[in-house]
């Protein structure tokens, strides 16, 4: 059984009981596993992500939803079916998002560029486009972006990567200060190397060789070991819960201490 699942089912807890959640990327590592820690501790959740992905087996509390984070069109089609049918979203996670072909700033295409970008920050303002204006009616919400420790060191294996999470990092912070006003809060959150299908590839195209490439990236933790996918998920939790209801424009890192050393 998913790690996830068990420590949600043997606590009892239902942190998030009655909120509706989406959560973009829904059928991805990191995504999956939020969506299920959510749906464990009480939410009703919309999991999102492309119709080509691969669907998991139904999940308690769980409705998949097919979409395209870079069409407005799909946008707008998915926040109205998953309104209609689950109720006001009371929590955005923007979970999903692409890591592009290694390789220098130069070395890249402009389709790279667009796709990345399109993905990893259009998306992210996409969803949060369509999803706030029922917040500001409602006066409440949460809204969890995905970043990266790279999105606050950068780093020379996948710039545009990289880049991408720099924008998510900063559009999370501008739109902390926009619409707190209204009850909504906006936090990033910052993993770092993660045991994930994303980590593994970004790991094989490295030009230093899989083994040195994890090695520089957590050789040198305090932690000295990658992260699991529930160990983000229960940050995902604490910002989507009322536990964190004075917490905006904040950047919850998770990474073994890669970025205090």
């Amino acid at each position: 059984m998913d790690t996830t699942t068990l420590a949600g089912r043997q606590a009892g807890a239902a942190r998030v009981a009655g909120k509706v959640a989406v959560v973009t990327g829904g059928r991805g590592d990191l995504g999956g596993a939020a969506a299920r820690l959510l749906a464990d501790h009480g939410a009703t959740v919309a999991s999102l992500d492309r119709a080509e992905t691969h669907s998991p087996a139904s999940y308690p509390g769980i409705t998949e939803y097919a979409v395209d984070v870079t069409d407005e069109a799909s946008v707008a089609e998915v926040v109205r079916q998953l309104t209609a049918e689950l109720g006001v979203p009371d929590v955005l996670v923007n979970a999903a998002g692409i890591i592009g072909p290694a390789g220098a700033s130069h070395t890249a295409t402009t389709d790279d560029f667009n796709a990345i970008f399109d993905v990893n920050v259009k998306g992210v303002w996409l969803l949060t486009k369509h999803i706030v204006p029922a917040m500001i009616e409602k006066q409440a919400g949460s809204i969890i972006n995905f970043s990266s420790i790279h999105g606050l060191t950068g780093g020379r294996n996948v710039p545009l990567y990289h880049a991408t999470k720099g924008a998510v990092r900063l559009l999370s912070k501008s739109d902390a200060a926009a619409y707190g006003m209204y009850g909504i809060r906006v936090n990033s959150i910052h993993p770092g190397s993660m045991n994930t299908r994303m980590s593994r590839h970004s790991a094989e195209q490295s030009d230093i060789g899989a083994e040195a490439y994890y090695q520089q990236l957590v050789g040198g933790n305090p932690l000295p070991r990658q992260g699991e996918p529930d160990e983000i998920a229960y940050g995902v939790l604490y910002l989507a819960s009322d536990e964190s209801r004075f917490t905006t424009g904040s950047e919850l890192v998770i990474d073994g201490g890669y970025t205090a050393v």
